[in-house]
């Protein structure tokens, strides 16, 4: 039954690129009560941010559990993946409803999660719900602990469950991506510098980045993924490659994403008017756009995504919304 009241929510990591976008949301939500924003560590400063000013009038405070325990119904933990994977089972012990923008609980095989997120306790100590809206929105109600998918992952596996779900593709898969720096998260580093992304573009990670692995578990089959780094401040493109079956057509794809986004609000299909990374700024939408070559059966697949908002926190409050019971655009329209 839906929630009426409005939900207490507290938000960690309030500082970080997402963390700000969770909390500008989470302000103006219409069925939510921000009660706590905090930054990443218990030593932080409290601070204000000058870029919500008018849109919420508190002060970030430092990390604290027993605070988030005792005045958030929902956390949503905008945090570094060690400290997620610590704080999380200590606020779901205490009855609180986490929304997890890590990717600490995101991968369901033990080993792999070994292997990526080291510090997340094993799986038959808590279970997380992977919470891709347009997917999973029947679990999302009864999940007490909601791991939101990364930014790649979900450009990625919007282009493409549709086409594999109807066993449409069946060349080899390539996904060439594309992200603005603030994909990198907030803390700098040498490849984040200025000097160094200015008017540079750079693959990076090839075959060891672990959203390729969490790509391949939302689609159950293999992909190449190749990620770069452009100079801009937000935003994604992807630019797939495969090639249909035998006998399938462009109508048959279109008619595949129709039927999986039929009632998707923040899924816009562009057909062969591709998308571009402006379109999708500042928004909770994803644009996807195909074109098909009739005569060598190869489709090219091009998904945008605002990486703060559909890619990280506007994903998390369409979850919420959910997960609550609420309009699913509540506080994203």
């Amino acid at each position: 039954m839906a929630t009426m009241e409005a939900v207490r929510i507290g938000i960690a990591g309030a500082t970080g690129y997402a963390g700000q976008e969770l909390l500008r949301l989470a302000a103006r939500h219409p069925c939510a009560r921000v009660t706590a924003a905090m930054g990443s560590a218990a030593q932080s400063a409290p601070r204000v941010l000058p870029r919500l000013a008018r849109q919420w009038s508190g002060a970030v405070t430092p990390l604290s559990v027993e605070t988030l325990a005792r005045e958030a119904d929902a956390a949503f933990l905008a945090l570094p993946d060690a400290d997620s994977a610590e704080l999380a089972p200590e606020l779901l012990a205490t009855g609180v409803r986490v929304f997890d923008l890590s990717g600490a609980f995101r991968l369901r095989d033990a080993d792999l999660r070994r292997r990526w997120y080291p510090h997340t306790p094993e799986a038959e100590a808590i279970e997380a719900v992977y919470g891709a809206p347009e997917r999973d929105r029947t679990r999302l109600p009864s999940a007490r602990l909601i791991a939101c998918p990364g930014c790649y992952p979900t450009a990625a596996v919007l282009a493409l469950h549709p086409l594999v779900s109807a066993d449409l593709l069946a060349g080899d898969i390539v996904i060439d991506a594309k992200s603005g720096v603030s994909g990198a998260g907030k803390k700098p580093t040498e490849r984040t510098h200025f000097s160094e992304c200015h008017g540079n573009l750079a693959a990076y990670a090839i075959f060891a980045h672990r959203h390729a692995v969490e790509i391949e578990q939302e689609l159950g089959v293999p992909v190449t993924f190749v990620p770069h780094l452009v100079p801009i401040d937000r935003g994604i493109l992807e630019t797939i490659y495969s090639r249909l079956r035998p006998g399938a057509t462009e109508d048959d794809v279109a008619a595949a994403y129709e039927d999986a986004y039929a009632h998707a609000p923040f899924v816009r299909l562009t057909g062969a008017a591709l998308p571009e990374i402006k379109h999708v700024a500042h928004t909770n939408f994803c644009d996807i756009g195909w074109r098909v070559d009739a005569t060598t059966g190869r489709i090219v697949i091009v998904a945008c995504i605002d990486n703060l908002v559909k890619g990280a926190a506007g994903q998390a409050i369409q979850s919420f919304n959910i997960a609550f019971g609420f309009d699913e655009c509540a506080g994203l329209a």
